[in-house]
């Protein structure tokens, strides 16, 4: 009786590390971006969420640096619900500069990262950021 216990005990204590083991990074990637008719650059985002929670509310503001390097506008954009173990596809537009013309995007700020039912919180320590366009997409 005393090893079924222990063994009831030890499994119990052992379900926090399970889950902890199922959590991971939120991965935003700028998969490609493409000229706009009229002017403008559109930039088609992947967020994998593997972190273990759904998002209720996640803006980030990016700052674009133009061909030489220089910050060109700063842009805000609302990629909420992000659900939990899921690849959500956004598209955003970049007005008034074409593509070619981006040499960078930083990740100038979140300004809201909202789990479901929680509480805001820092969601830089869980970030990866990538990019397949040929502008990078940085921290």
């Amino acid at each position: 009786m005393p090893l079924k216990r222990l063994l009831s005990a030890l499994a119990l204590a052992a379900l926090p590390l399970a889950g902890a083991a199922e959590t991971g990074p939120l991965r935003v990637e700028l998969n490609k971006t493409e000229e706009i008719d009229g002017g403008g650059c559109r930039a088609f985002f992947l967020f994998r969420n593997q972190t273990g929670k759904s998002f209720e509310g996640f803006e980030m503001s990016l700052a674009i640096l133009d061909g030489q390097g220089v910050i060109d506008r700063l842009l805000s954009i609302d990629a909420a619900p992000l659900p939990v173990q899921r690849t959500t596809l956004k598209l955003f537009e970049i007005p008034e500069i074409n593509c070619g013309n981006i040499s960078e995007i930083l990740l100038h700020d979140i300004t809201s990262c909202q789990p479901q039912n929680e509480d805001q919180m820092d969601c830089f320590p869980i970030l990866e950021l990538g990019s397949r366009a040929a502008a990078p997409l940085v921290k």
